[in-house]
């Protein structure tokens, strides 16, 4: 994977769910010319609208957005793919005159696109099939184990019945001979100062946790009356999707799924969801605090969305 030095400048905005991106991406189009490209693992489905927080169709259609909207729920979108498809916009973009702008809060997309990632081996059929005829005869929990054998560190991060999930890291490990988690381990740049001139990142980080928990409750709150159940009553009726692929493990997807699959209670959905999402919050705001050279804007703070413009004048001043 090429370095992200060798792409041209482009502004990286990140933040925790319910953190303001949104809006602080649309203020800073207003003042500059730019482009979005999202970040997120949830926007690229189509018909997942209300549980994504997707962004208006008046608000896509103010600035051309990129990366939504360009997968069936039945697809996976991985993060190989997003680098591939971000650096070809990044370059497109800068080509057109315009400032490339990521937002999002995918942080495993950001970082593939910061460190880099090792080419995955591609699906094979046969090897896929093997898999599959072995899991039916022992069971997807004896798979996890074998796989913690070969895998150890991939092993350790998902369930035994992630069915998914373990058949693709027994197919990479059976083509190539190497663990998954040898694909997605860091590669060291060149010079971390020059990646970090050419896609500096401003981070949207709450400095009370309180008002971040607040602002997911009333969203939630906000997707529930705005027919998140429908929406997921809706994907369900088509009748290809299942609980174990990417898109209905989004959160709130598949919280509302296990309700509608007699699994937990509706009562519980409000309080689950939330959870769900502040356990979110928490892992994304924990991978932004390993960053020591992101930009850290308080979101919490009334003058946020001023911070945010100032800090994106001063790094387009610095800018190479």
């Amino acid at each position: 994977m090429s370095a992200v030095s060798a792409l041209p400048f482009h502004l990286c905005l990140a933040g925790p769910t319910a953190a303001g991106k949104t809006a602080a991406a649309l203020a800073i189009a207003q003042v500059h010319d730019c482009e979005i490209i999202s970040v997120d693992s949830a926007l690229v489905y189509r018909g997942m609208d209300v549980g994504t927080a997707k962004p208006s169709a008046a608000e896509l259609a103010s600035v051309p957005h990129h990366l939504i909207n360009i997968r069936d729920p039945l697809q996976a979108y991985s993060a190989a793919e997003f680098v591939t498809d971000a650096s070809a916009l990044i370059h497109a973009i800068s080509a057109r005159g315009k400032l490339p702008l990521l937002v999002g809060g995918t942080m495993l997309y950001f970082k593939a696109l910061l460190d880099g990632i090792d080419p995955m081996p591609a699906a094979n059929a046969s090897i896929r099939a093997e898999i599959e005829a072995q899991a039916q005869t022992q069971g997807w929990p004896a798979m996890h184990a074998e796989l913690a054998q070969v895998d150890p560190v991939t092993a350790a991060r998902l369930a035994p019945a992630d069915s998914q999930r373990i058949q693709r890291a027994l197919e990479v490990f059976r083509i190539s001979g190497l663990p998954l988690s040898h694909f997605h381990a860091r590669q060291r740049r060149a010079s971390d100062d020059a990646v970090a001139d050419a896609g500096p990142l401003i981070s949207l980080e709450p400095m009370d946790r309180a008002w971040l928990h607040t602002r997911i409750a009333e969203r939630f709150d906000q997707m529930l009356a705005a027919g998140l159940v429908e929406e997921v009553q809706t994907l369900r009726a088509r009748g290809d999707l299942h609980p174990d692929l990417p898109s209905m493990r989004c959160v709130g997807y598949r919280q509302v799924w296990e309700v509608l699959d007699g699994q937990s209670p509706q009562a519980e959905l409000r309080d689950k969801g939330i959870f769900a999402t502040r356990q979110l919050a928490k892992r994304q705001i924990t991978w932004l605090r390993s960053m020591p050279q992101r930009h850290v804007i308080a979101c919490d703070q009334p003058e946020a969305l001023t911070q945010v413009l100032q800090t994106v004048r001063h790094l387009l001043e610095r800018a190479p």
